[in-house]
């Protein structure tokens, strides 16, 4: 009931700023043809293009968190026959969540191009082009509900954490925490419904920059509707692909002990990249022209040819396999970085974030190697359009990402419930070694998450520079310089937004729990019970009033831009967010990942090494408890909502493209 309430409330702040927006992009896309019949038509469809994006994106994310919900308790019911059964429930759970997901974005998208083409006839390039807003709404409810539920929960869990473990040594999920309910509430509103969204988001995007690209291309120019559609078709088949993996770990190899738990979702990835392959080859060869051409901005026509498109996307689905398992090292307990941070605990908590902010540092390297070659290969085949492809191969499986990043949150709640009720400590030992392979799988489905936003928004960037009609971006110029920037502080500036907003909601959670715990007698015995209701207020109030802020620097940051100095320094500003914002999101994500993962190597003891460190409630557990409250809001709230930061800028600033190309650079001139 908590989540649900929250997400009604958040839902409700959402229509009224949903409903301001639209205003704002039906007048500017209008005002581009002076409101001509022609001009109030694309505005029209622009904007309902936009609201059906946000609605897919609302459902998608709370469909996601009724889900979640129900699964926490089946998941620790199941706990009772051993892990098998447990982590099927689980995994069940989360299945039906990315399918869902995935087939109803790629479902409502295909409908709208069908239903738009009524109208649009035989103009591919105008039908397309409206078809933007879709993804723009998407990542719109995105980034409020990964900033507001990021804050809702990690205000409760850091609540919890100082207090409970560190000054009361008490467990975690312990019923005497007043915060203990709106920390599992969280679970749910901001790794669940937030993380649904963000991931819709990207397919959204990704699909629009590939279709934009090709429509103005020899593909829409030719009215070629398979090649068209090209782009949908990877991502049904993988649905179909993603269903088969499914069957393969819930019936076919199955999980029998803890041991075996992280290896079963690891085989998810590998399994669906390998089967996934062919597919695109057998798609691209049959969707496909032999050859055609692709407008790149600068550069003329491109000869492509078919096995050409099949590369870009494999570019991107094998960078996204490498990407996983890069997050996976820097972020498992069960390799050298995550035990190094563990072991700096031996000398208090200043250590412990001096490795982890290193660790973070670190594990940025390869991934930015692989995006980067993703891109080389993809662009070289195709183009921006290959660049698109690209994003879209790293999101076709889709469904087994969501799977196995929503299984995290599902298996720590389940833990949370089997505290609460007093289920005993084999029922707990068996939900925290689902948790502890869910913390991991939640680190790779956030790195995934980040790697195709990189690709999506330089997709987007090639789609925006394409409609707005800018030949070339010369840093050397002030215009695009000044807007690089403008553009690479401003990841910066968001970050310290949210993670402000967590600083302050988690102030008042930690004194409100102290004060239950120092005036209420015998809640620290149990005969008392806490007031749980205060703690959800505050998150609650906390998180709605504080993802306003953030919101609106990233959703009026490219219309100031671009009205006031026109489509070069917007640009520049799109490409400054996104080689920062990348690099801080990843570096953010992992170095509260790992300190994550150091404290439950700790807890766990299972090695001479965790031993010597431990128990709970030692010096070295209580520093890492100190770093694993200092992550939290870098891997649950900030470092998630930059992916969507870098990529709502580049999809805004495509949507509202003409207008700029019109009707902006007030300041200057035009350029």
């Amino acid at each position: 009931m908590g989540a649900e309430s929250f997400l009604t409330t958040e839902y409700k702040y959402l229509a009224v700023f949903m409903s301001g927006f639209s205003v704002i992009i039906f007048l500017f896309l209008g005002s581009v043809d002076n409101f001509d019949k022609q001009g109030i038509a694309n505005a029209g469809f622009s904007t309902l293009a936009f609201i059906l994006g946000a609605l897919t994106s609302t459902g998608s994310g709370y469909l996601g968190m009724k889900i979640a919900t129900y699964a926490n308790a089946r998941t620790t019911l199941e706990a009772r026959k051993g892990i098998p059964a447990a982590f099927v429930a689980a995994f069940r759970a989360g299945s039906v969540m990315g399918f869902l997901l995935s087939a109803n974005g790629l479902l409502v998208l295909f409908l709208t191009i069908l239903a738009y083409k009524k109208y649009y006839g035989d103009d591919w390039a105008g039908l397309y082009e409206s078809i933007t807003g879709y993804g723009l709404g998407g990542s719109s409810v995105a980034l409020f509900g990964r900033v507001g539920g990021g804050i809702y929960t990690k205000a409760a869990d850091v609540g919890a954490d100082l207090v409970g473990k560190v000054e009361r040594n008490i467990p975690e999920d312990d019923p005497r925490n007043p915060a203990v309910i709106a920390d599992n509430v969280g679970d749910n509103v901001g790794d669940i419904a937030g993380m649904g969204s963000d991931l819709f988001g990207s397919f959204a995007e990704s699909t629009c920059a590939a279709l934009v690209i090709s429509a103005l291309s020899q593909p829409g120019k030719d009215h070629d509707f398979s090649a068209m559609c090209f782009p949908l078709l990877i991502s049904g088949a993988g649905i179909l692909v993603c269903l088969i993996t499914t069957i393969i770990a819930t019936d076919v190899q199955q999980v029998k002990e803890k041991a075996e738990i992280e290896p079963a979702l690891k085989k998810q990835l590998v399994i669906s990249t390998v089967l996934m392959t062919p597919v695109i080859f057998l798609v691209a060869y049959y969707a496909l022209p032999p050859t055609f051409n692709i407008t790149v901005v600068g550069q003329g026509e491109k000869v492509v040819q078919n096995w050409h498109a099949f590369a870009c996307v494999a570019s991107g689905l094998w960078a996204g396999l490498l990407i996983g398992f890069v997050t996976e090292y820097f972020t498992s307990n069960a390799y050298v970085p995550v035990q190094d941070v563990a072991d700096s605990c031996r000398t208090g908590a200043a250590t412990n974030i001096i490795f982890g902010l290193a660790l973070g540092y670190k594990s940025v390297i390869i991934p930015v190697f692989a995006i980067a070659a993703a891109i080389y290969v993809s662009f070289q085949f195709a183009g921006m359009y290959g660049i698109a492809l690209a994003a879209l191969g790293m999101l076709s499986t889709l469904a087994t990402g969501l799977a196995i990043d929503a299984y995290g949150p599902i298996s720590d709640n389940a833990g949370g419930i089997a505290e609460m009720a007093g289920m005993g400590e084999e029922i707990r030992e068996r939900t925290d070694a689902l948790d502890a392979a869910g913390n991991t799988t939640a680190a790779i489905g956030k790195g995934f998450a980040i790697g195709s936003a990189a690709l999506v928004s330089l997709a987007l960037f090639g789609a925006y520079v394409s409609r707005a009609k800018v030949q070339v971006v010369n840093v050397t110029e002030p215009q695009a310089f000044v807007g690089l920037l403008v553009g690479a502080m401003l990841p910066y500036w968001f970050s310290a937004m949210t993670m402000k907003s967590v600083g302050k909601a988690a102030l008042a959670m930690v004194e409100e729990v102290r004060r239950q715990f120092n005036t209420m007698p015998g809640l620290m015995e149990g005969t008392t019970k806490p007031d749980y209701k205060k703690c959800v207020e505050i998150s609650t109030a906390a998180s709605l009033r504080e993802m306003i802020p953030p919101g609106a620097l990233v959703m009026l940051s490219p219309v100031i831009a671009g009205t006031l100095f026109g489509t070069t320094t917007l640009a520049g500003m799109l490409a400054g967010g996104l080689v920062s914002g990348v690099q801080i999101a990843i570096s953010a994500s992992n170095t509260g990942g790992a300190w994550d993962n150091a404290k439950k190597y700790i807890e766990a003891g299972n090695s001479a090494h965790a031993k010597s460190l431990g128990p709970k409630g030692s010096d070295p557990h209580k520093a890492a408890v100190i770093g694993d409250t200092v992550g939290d809001p870098l891997k649950d709230t900030s470092g998630p909502s930059l992916n969507i930061l870098i990529k709502l800028m580049a999809v805004e600033s495509l949507v509202f493209a003409p207008f700029f190309a019109t009707h902006g650079g007030i300041i200057w001139g035009g350029k």
